[in-house]
């Protein structure tokens, strides 16, 4: 005999049934709604805009800076420096017709005190980071023996190669040196011009030219190329590298930021490992 259920028992299930159904489907949107919010918030730490700054630097410290990018980068993941490296006084000259530049780090005082003098670095937003010393290199495989400025006027030494002087610190340099030693006039014939010293030191070691003037640390970077003397620090002005703030940064407080960070001994231990010299 079937038993007949009780209305009231029905209501009672069917009430049940709905009580579950509707939990299950709040847990589903709070799920839902969670998963999304996780997945906002990861995007949104994925998009951080990044505050960029362009840092016009000296060629002769192109590996030095490259290596402490990646460090402060890491550091800062806000950050992202965009480096523009070449001849200190070309770099002077973009700056003075507007170019967007936050910090200027010159391989000659003379470049920066044009900008200061122009009011475009404030005096007291910049000052001496570092020091360098002049050298001439050889091609590594070369069995010429060089000992004195005075060697480069040998019949065997072809072409020499030294940065433009007008815009090339280490030219003007290689320039003075060669004039203290009274051979700049006989050497004109040889000399080779670049653009800035690490293209100096491209033609050394591609042997375009038998000899070069360079920086130490230039030398240094360059399997492909030695160190045939140092050049006499007294013939020539003290090697020195200036660090400025641009006035017309727009992101002054980052500018400021890794301005200390460049004196601080992290980067300086940095610069010290490319064969820099600190400034006392």
């Amino acid at each position: 005999m079937n038993r007949i259920m009780k209305p009231s028992m029905i209501l009672l299930l069917v009430l049940l049934s709905l009580v579950w159904v509707a939990g299950c489907t709040e847990k589903a949107t709070s799920t839902a709604s969670n998963n999304t919010q996780s997945q906002v918030t990861e995007d949104n730490s994925n998009n951080i805009e990044k505050v960029e700054l362009t840092i016009s630097a000296a060629a002769s410290l192109t590996d030095a800076l490259t290596e402490i990018q990646k460090s402060y980068e890491a550091a800062n993941t806000n950050m992202k420096l965009n480096f523009n490296f070449g001849g200190s006084g070309a770099l002077q000259q973009q700056i003075e017709q507007g170019a967007p530049v936050d910090l200027f780090l010159s391989a000659a005082p003379k470049n920066m005190n044009a900008l200061v003098d122009k009011k475009l670095i404030d005096t007291n937003q910049q000052r001496t980071l570092l020091t360098n010393e002049l050298v001439v290199v050889v091609p590594s495989s070369a069995s010429i023996t060089l000992e004195s400025l005075g060697d480069l006027t040998k019949e065997n030494i072809k072409k020499m190669a030294i940065g433009i002087p007008e815009s090339v610190p280490a030219g003007n340099y290689a320039k003075e040196a060669l004039t203290h030693a009274q051979l700049w006039e006989s050497l004109q014939a040889k000399t080779v011009q670049a653009k800035d010293v690490r293209q100096v030191l491209q033609y050394v070691e591609t042997e375009n030219v038998e000899a070069g003037f360079v920086y130490k640390t230039d030398a240094l970077s360059s399997s492909k190329v030695k160190i045939a003397f140092s050049v006499d620090p007294n013939s020539y002005t003290p090697v020195q590298y200036p660090i400025g703030i641009v006035k017309s940064s727009k992101h002054s407080k980052e500018s400021e930021a890794f301005y200390t960070y460049l004196q601080s001994k992290e980067a300086l231990d940095v610069f010290v490992k490319y064969g820099f010299s600190i400034s006392k």
